[in-house]
C-alpha cells in the first residue's frame, strides 16, 4: 500500500505572530504577499551586531575584550556584503550615512554590550539556534512553532536562561510587551521539548545598556499556549475569508507598506491564489535573517 504523503503542519515564528497581532494587513503583506522590503540600516547593524557577538564567542574565553569584538566589525561586514551584496546600496551618495558611520554605530553598541555583559565569565550552550516544538495532541489541532534564540546559558544544576541582544533603545511598556511576547515563545518551545520552563527571560539593550530579566512560569506558558492557538485559529480566519485588515497605530510610521495601505489611500495588491493556511508561515522560519527583530 503506498504512504501518504503527510501534510504539513501549520507554523508560527515569532516574528510572524507578532505581525499579526500589530497589524493583520502587515501581516499578509509579509507572509502570503511575500513582499519584499528593502532592509533599513538599523535592522542591518542589528544583524551585523548579531554576527560579531555570535563570532566573539568562538574565541578562548579570555580573548571575549572589547578590542577583538571591535576588530570583528569590518570582517563581519564585508562577509554580509559577501553573502547579500545588495547590503552595499545602503551607502549609495544619496543615503545620509557613511559606511564608516555606519560601522562606527555598530561598534558603539557593542560598546553597550560590554556594559552590561562581560563575555569572559560565560560559555554559552547555545548560540543563533534553531528551536521548535509541536503543540497540541496527535489528532486533535497542532500548531508548529519555530525561532532562533540569540543564546542560550545553562547553569550547572540545568537552569536555563534565553539571550535576546536587541540593538535599539529600551522600549517603553508597548514595545517591551512585544519583546516579552518573542521570548514567551521561546521560552514555551524549550518547556515543551526539554521538559524545563527557563528561569530567566533575558533582555540585553545594548544602545542604552540596559538588563530586562523576567521569570516565566508553567501557568504562564500554559495561557500563553492557548493565546498561540486562538491566534492562530484567527489566521486561518483570515485567510479563509481572505480579509487581512489595517490596525492602525504609531508603528505605522516605520511601515514600508503604506503605497499598499488602505489607511494611506494605498491600493492593496490581489490576494495571492492557492494560499492555504499550511503554506502561510511554512515558508518562512525566519525572516528576520533580513528583517532582524532586534
Amino acid at each position: 500500500m503506498t504512504e501518504q504523503a503527510s501534510v504539513p503542519l501549520p507554523s508560527l515564528s515569532p516574528s510572524r505572530a507578532a505581525d499579526f497581532k500589530t497589524c493583520p494587513l502587515l501581516y499578509r503583506f509579509r507572509s502570503i504577499d511575500r513582499i519584499p522590503e528593502q532592509p533599513t540600516p538599523e535592522q542591518v547593524r542589528g544583524t551585523l551586531v548579531h554576527a560579531v557577538l555570535e563570532k566573539l564567542f568562538d574565541s578562548p574565553a579570555a580573548q571575549r575584550t572589547r578590542a577583538v569584538a571591535d576588530e570583528m566589525v569590518t570582517p563581519q561586514w564585508e562577509r554580509l556584503v559577501a553573502e547579500q551584496p545588495e547590503l552595499a546600496t545602503l551607502f549609495d551618495a544619496e543615503q545620509a550615512m557613511s559606511r564608516e558611520e555606519f560601522l562606527s554605530s555598530a561598534t558603539d553598541l557593542l560598546g553597550g554590550y560590554f556594559a552590561v555583559e562581560d563575555p569572559r565569565r560565560l560559555e554559552p550552550a547555545e548560540r543563533e539556534q534553531l528551536i521548535e516544538a509541536v503543540l497540541g495532541a496527535q489528532g486533535e489541532q497542532q500548531l508548529l512553532i519555530r525561532g532562533y534564540i540569540d543564546r542560550l546559558d545553562v547553569s550547572p544544576d540545568g537552569a536555563i536562561r534565553v539571550v535576546d541582544y536587541k540593538t535599539g533603545g529600551a522600549p517603553r511598556e508597548a514595545f517591551e510587551a512585544r519583546a516579552l511576547f518573542q521570548l514567551k515563545f521561546y521560552a514555551l518551545v524549550l518547556w515543551r521539548t526539554r521538559g524545563v520552563v527557563p528561569r530567566v527571560l533575558r533582555l540585553l539593550y545594548l544602545k542604552d545598556a540596559e538588563v530586562c530579566d523576567y521569570t516565566p512560569d508553567a501557568e504562564e506558558l500554559t495561557r500563553f499556549e492557548k493565546t498561540l492557538f486562538a491566534l492562530w485559529k484567527a489566521i486561518e480566519t483570515a485567510t479563509a475569508a481572505q480579509d487581512f485588515r489595517p490596525k492602525p497605530s504609531k508603528l505605522c510610521a516605520w511601515c514600508s507598506h503604506q503605497q499598499r495601505c488602505p489607511e494611506f489611500g494605498g491600493t492593496m495588491p490581489p490576494f495571492p491564489q492557492q494560499v492555504t493556511v499550511q503554506t502561510v508561515d511554512s515558508r518562512q522560519a525566519r525572516l528576520a535573517a533580513a528583517q532582524p527583530e532586534g
